[in-house]
């Protein structure tokens, strides 16, 4: 198994990807080679790999998630890995900027309006090609994350590493796993602005401001998963029950990477919990890489966000291991 010489960098709101495309599905990188190429000292620099590729070339897929691919009539599927070459369930920002990737590469429809169906390890996502946004590109894309769940608000206790303090945080599942922690509200927030649910959580929080925030060490969720999850830190900046919307700003640390400017299904996750916290169910959430559009319902949440093509690169020497 090897890599091709020539690869893609792309980015969706600072989330980075190297990306390659694998029609004949013999180009499966091997750990080794998707941590030289994330490491932005050696390598490319990334926060994970996407190889786009048949389903049934995904050499960790059974049958039956082939067969829902094949079902769907999705033809491609977004392989993707983590910086320290684990496995990824979903990416969020992964599906817009490999859907961008797939349109360069003439696999799928550029006009507005436009669908790809993409397999993931979390089921086959729909992307849909949109206008653009003011100020945030040429290329935006809405995706159909799907199905969430929640768990009980605050149940787990987030703390430990480089925070120096802890929080309630609460379990989200959007395909991949997810604590979510709401530390602040904006100062011009009123408190007779804010449900009870708001401020019963940050009654119990010794958390500062998310952008006050030591993520250089891994936050500690207990009780927590064995594979790990993803943290996310929220702060509610404003709040319009009236007109259903709401605007937050948000931090994230993922599983197997560290701290990235934006995490797609961290996203997601976030507006789960805003959502179950102030009954609003469309947020404007700013990150790192730039500002996104979460809508949520009851069954699913759809993600509105740009991605660019950043270079096409030829690899000088690809490690064989």
């Amino acid at each position: 198994m090897s890599i091709p010489r020539t690869v893609y960098k792309m980015q969706a709101t600072g989330n980075d990807f190297v990306v390659y495309a694998d029609p004949r599905g013999d180009l499966e990188p091997t750990a080794d080679q998707v941590r030289w190429l994330c490491d932005r000292h050696f390598g490319v620099g990334a926060d994970g790999v996407i190889r786009l590729t048949h389903p049934a070339d995904v050499s960790d897929l059974n049958q039956d998630q082939v067969d829902a691919c094949d079902r769907f009539g999705c033809q491609w599927f977004m392989d993707y890995r983590n910086a320290d070459g684990s496995l990824a369930q979903m990416c969020g920002n992964g599906t817009r900027a490999v859907t961008l990737f797939a349109q360069k590469q003439g696999l799928t429809p550029t006009m507005e309006g436009s669908s790809f169906l993409l397999g993931t390890r979390a089921g086959v996502k729909r992307i849909v090609s949109r206008s653009p946004m003011k100020c945030d590109g040429e290329h935006v894309f809405k995706v159909k994350v799907g199905a969430w769940r929640m768990g009980p608000v605050g149940q787990q206790l987030v703390d430990g590493g480089a925070l120096g303090g802890s929080a309630p945080g609460t379990m989200v599942d959007m395909g991949n796993p997810h604590a979510v922690v709401l530390t602040a509200v904006a100062a011009e927030l009123e408190s007779s602005e804010l449900p009870g649910t708001v401020t019963d959580l940050l009654a119990r929080t010794d958390l500062p401001d998310p952008g006050d925030l030591d993520l250089s060490a891994p936050p500690r969720v207990r009780p927590g998963l064995a594979e790990g999850q993803n943290v996310e830190f929220l702060r509610l900046d404003a709040l319009d029950a009236d007109n259903g919307s709401g605007r937050a700003t948000m931090r994230v640390y993922e599983r197997g990477v560290g701290e990235t400017l934006s995490c797609g299904t961290g996203l997601c996750a976030s507006g789960v919990l805003l959502r179950a916290l102030t009954g609003v169910d469309h947020w404007t959430v700013q990150v790192g890489g730039g500002r996104l559009q979460v809508d949520v319902d009851p069954q699913d949440v759809w993600l509105t966000g740009p991605a660019r093509m950043v270079a096409r690169l030829t690899l000088e020497h690809v490690p064989d291991c």
